[in-house]
């Protein structure tokens, strides 16, 4: 299952790192990640230690989201998609920590029905196929965002790719979203979060970069919480240097890069 994942590929930079430090033994993947959560001493928002558990764990009945919280077990399957969860825990705990607070308050307050509601929905968004765009704040990148913002991929991903390469970085951070890019398709997009950055915080290196988003962002989601407006949607391979033989048709297939819905 695991050779399946192409680890060079620039969309797994986010996790390499926590696959790297995993010592694997055959395809028990959660030992492994038991052992490197205690190692980093990962707590759920309840200050509960984190363990990996197996689904059969959940108890009937009981919400995913609710359980965490209230137990500090992640219950996880023997497939990619719960791999990369557990990757994401280990790589951005903070983030991964608020989302769980997030999501078991609304399970709380609403109990669990058929209906999410908007604030868990944005969460379980964010959680699954979240990207974070971090951006210079200069006139250049604003006016990057506003072309990505207004669908304008030609401009913003092939005419100005430098800008791109020079001004942003991106962090994949939904599992599900990782899984899906196992068998790269051009149509693979990411609901991606906006972060403006000054210079000082493009200059990090990746494994500091990444400590500071996961700090800042778990923050921000304390303070004001989450709505799926908050998302900007970017097509993954459509990243500059992300895919192969990015010319101006590959972005102007409007199957994928979309123009605005005018409403």
């Amino acid at each position: 299952m695991l050779s399946q994942i192409d680890w060079p590929r620039p969309w797994y930079d986010a996790v390499r790192p926590a696959f790297e430090r995993l010592a694997l033994e055959g395809s028990d993947f959660v030992a492994a990640f038991n052992h490197n959560a205690a190692a980093a001493g990962l707590r759920n928002h309840q200050g509960l230690p984190l363990r990996f558990v197996p689904q059969s764990a959940l108890p009937d009945g009981s919400a995913y989201e609710e359980f965490i919280g209230a137990t500090g077990q992640v219950p996880t399957r023997d497939n990619l998609h719960d791999f990369f969860n557990g990757l994401v825990w280990q790589t951005f705990p903070l983030i991964k920590r608020q989302l769980n607070a997030l999501q078991a308050a609304q399970i709380a307050q609403a109990g669990v029905g058929k209906s999410r509601g908007p604030a868990r929905d944005a969460a379980t968004i964010f959680d699954e196929n979240a990207a974070l765009l971090v951006v210079r704040d200069s006139s250049a990148g604003h006016a990057l965002v506003d072309q990505l913002r207004g669908h304008q991929w030609l401009a913003a991903l092939h005419e100005k790719r430098a800008v791109f390469e020079r001004d942003v970085r991106l962090w994949l951070f939904g599992h599900a979203l990782m899984e899906k890019l196992v068998a790269p398709r051009k149509a693979i997009t990411a609901h991606t979060r906006v972060i403006f950055v000054g210079d000082d915080v493009l200059a990090l290196a990746p494994g500091a970069q990444r400590a500071w988003l996961d700090a800042y962002i778990a923050d921000g989601l304390a303070a004001e919480g989450l709505a799926t407006s908050s998302f900007t949607p970017l097509p993954v391979l459509g990243v500059p240097g992300w895919w192969q033989e990015q010319d101006a048709a590959f972005y102007l297939d409007t199957t994928v890069f979309r123009p605005k819905r005018q409403t």
